[in-house]
């Protein structure tokens, strides 16, 4: 086993517990890693999940010894770091945490954005009142060596705040993430009857918007698993959703298929999107690709373990 992968959490936008939503989950964005035979633990995004993962490290890896990890925040939208202060071992001495993301606005700091939920005007806890030791660090795109033969990649994604899209790489394997995230498209593209036309400026919009499409392909490229943004469907999208920085389930599949990737997992579900729509969505994607493809395609559920 080179990567265990855990699903801890899986919505988008706002938890949303429920009798519709149990078999899926209804906690937003929380992924536990695991690399190699010494069992290193990362984690990505602090979104509700990330309070049962909290409650089960504790459990099992602090009678090991104090608690060492890392967690890369893909972005700062509330939904995916609202579990933070939930998370128990930042009240256990001798923890240390090493916290990642992408910052938008440089006057507020990443340990600023996290930490301002720890405010008596929020919660019952200050930040300077935790007891672990935690260190934050800004993040663009980069390759990092994280050690142990963990390589990562980081690709901005297109968003409404910067938001990082992350490839592990560790022994010949690769696990990447993608969400939040929209195609990228031409904003300058508008009818040539509207007074707004510009030839230059939509000929240049159309060819910026497929080079950076075609980035995010090289980024996917050969990926053992991606775990990809399907909060809408296409007619969704189309309709009423474009900019708010999410993707289609019809878009994830045709940019893993073109970027030759094996394994495909829908993610960040709608909080309106039931357990048994996301069944049904499943069952009519996979017909649709049955016979012109190799990928595999499956719905992210809150519990699933993923061995690459």
């Amino acid at each position: 086993m080179s990567i265990r992968l855990t699903f801890w959490g899986v919505r988008g936008s706002i938890p949303c517990p429920g009798p519709k939503t149990v078999k899926y989950g209804g906690n937003t964005a929380s992924l536990e890693l695991r690399f190699g035979d010494e069992n290193r633990l990362i984690l990505v995004d602090a979104g509700s999940g990330i309070r049962e993962l909290g409650n089960k490290i504790v459990k099992e890896d602090l009678k090991k010894g104090p608690i060492k990890t890392d967690i890369f925040l893909t972005h700062t939208h509330w939904d995916h770091i609202m579990g933070f202060p939930f998370f128990t071992p930042i009240y256990i001495p001798g923890t240390e945490l090493r916290i990642y993301g992408p910052v938008t606005y440089e006057e507020e700091s990443l340990d600023r954005i996290i930490g301002n939920q720890l405010r008596y005007r929020y919660f019952p806890v200050r930040q300077s009142e935790l007891a672990a030791d935690i260190k934050y660090f800004p993040l663009k795109e980069s390759v990092q060596d994280l050690g142990g033969g963990i390589i990562l990649k980081t690709k901005y994604l297109n968003h409404p705040i910067l938001d990082l899209g992350y490839r592990f790489e560790y022994d010949g394997k690769v696990l990447c993430t993608a969400y939040d995230t929209e195609p990228f498209r031409n904003v300058f593209e508008v009818s040539r009857d509207s007074p707004d036309y510009d030839e230059a400026a939509v000929r240049e919009g159309a060819l910026v918007a497929k080079e950076e499409n075609e980035k995010i392909l090289e980024f996917f490229k050969g990926a053992d698993v991606l775990i990809h943004d399907t909060q809408y469907t296409y007619k969704e999208y189309m309709e009423s959703k474009l900019g708010w920085g999410h993707s289609s389930f019809e878009w994830a599949i045709n940019a893993a298929h073109k970027a030759g990737v094996k394994q495909l997992y829908f993610f960040h579900h709608d909080p309106l999107r039931t357990d048994e729509e996301l069944d049904e969505l499943k069952k009519k994607y996979r017909k649709s690709i049955e016979g012109k493809t190799n990928l595999f395609i499956e719905v992210a559920k809150e519990g699933a373990v993923v061995e690459i």
